[in-house]
């Protein structure tokens, strides 16, 4: 009863996704169950903090990632936040507890001499509605940053052609606007003729199937793995590339990076610091290629 009214407050008063909805929901529900294992029963107000950092040491033992068993901790600390804001506990025996320290992997991402070659390409993309559609939803990708499922979401009437804007719902429904340069406005008014005169019925939706209908993440990933095949040394080849290759280019251009924050939408700097480093190692790599002694 209590998983269910908790989950219940992640989607009113925090705005949590779907998908993290039932990450936690998961997550939640294998704590209960070790608990159960190891108790006999799940009371809320006899877990303590040595019964919590036993399960994440049995995570660990398993072989679960270090950020896998921080993402199932944040989901108990969660719960237990919760049970102490309505009353049903005295304190968070999770509040306290740290999880394993994760290396972070630098981000994937494509160079913008790559990313040229890929959009200007004549022969990938056929002459048709969905080539045209295909290729603008790689660029758009590129210069904005969005991520995929604000891409899907887009709707014609966040398209401000005027002040040459586009408005984004990104995760926990917060809006943010990205500018669009003079040649992107061209070439989604392109699209958009082109989509209204070969595609009947379409819904409000900016990107659309051949059937006006609303386009699908597996759609838009498997489209953009696609074009990003050709490029052999890429580790990845998913739509989240794209967002780090655009913040990237700004920030190795001169982008400040509480712009670049900002452009991604990202909650906290420490997101968007992960591609300071990644300038960092670029540097790097002309450094030794480049320098005579660092050659040595």
């Amino acid at each position: 009863m209590w998983k269910e009214k908790w989950i219940q407050n992640l989607r009113n008063e925090k705005n949590y996704s779907s998908h993290t909805e039932i990450s936690y929901f998961t997550d939640l529900t294998q704590f209960q169950q070790f608990i159960v294992e190891e108790c006999g029963v799940f009371s809320p107000e006899q877990v303590d903090s040595d019964l919590i950092r036993h399960w994440i040491a049995h995570l660990i033992e398993t072989g679960i990632t270090p950020r896998s068993v921080n993402r199932k901790l944040s989901a108990v600390k969660s719960f237990f936040k919760y049970l102490k804001k309505i009353g049903k506990i005295n304190s968070n025996p999770a509040e306290k507890i740290r999880g394993p320290k994760t290396s972070r992997k630098l981000p994937a991402f494509v160079h913008h001499e790559e990313m040229t070659r890929i959009i200007d390409d004549e022969l990938a993309y056929p002459e048709s509605f969905e080539g045209v559609r295909d290729r603008f939803i790689i660029e758009l990708f590129y210069v904005t940053g969005m991520r995929k499922s604000e891409l899907i979401g887009l709707k014609d009437a966040d398209i401000d052609g005027y002040s040459k804007t586009v408005r984004v719902t990104g995760k926990r429904n917060k809006q943010r606007i990205i500018p669009l340069s003079d040649a992107t406005v061209e070439k989604m008014k392109n699209y958009i003729n082109v989509r209204d005169r070969e595609v009947p019925n379409k819904t409000a939706f900016l990107f659309v199937r051949k059937n006006g209908e609303q386009m699908y993440p597996k759609m838009i990933y498997n489209i953009v793995r696609k074009h990003l095949d050709s490029i052999s040394t890429l580790p990845k080849r998913s739509p989240h590339v794209l967002r780090h290759s655009f913040a990237t280019e700004m920030l190795n251009n001169g982008a400040e990076i509480n712009a670049v924050k900002e452009l991604l939408g990202h909650s906290s700097l420490a997101s968007t610091e992960v591609y300071t480093h990644v300038t960092f190692e670029e540097l790097k790599k002309v450094y030794h290629n480049a320098h005579p002694r660092a050659k040595n």
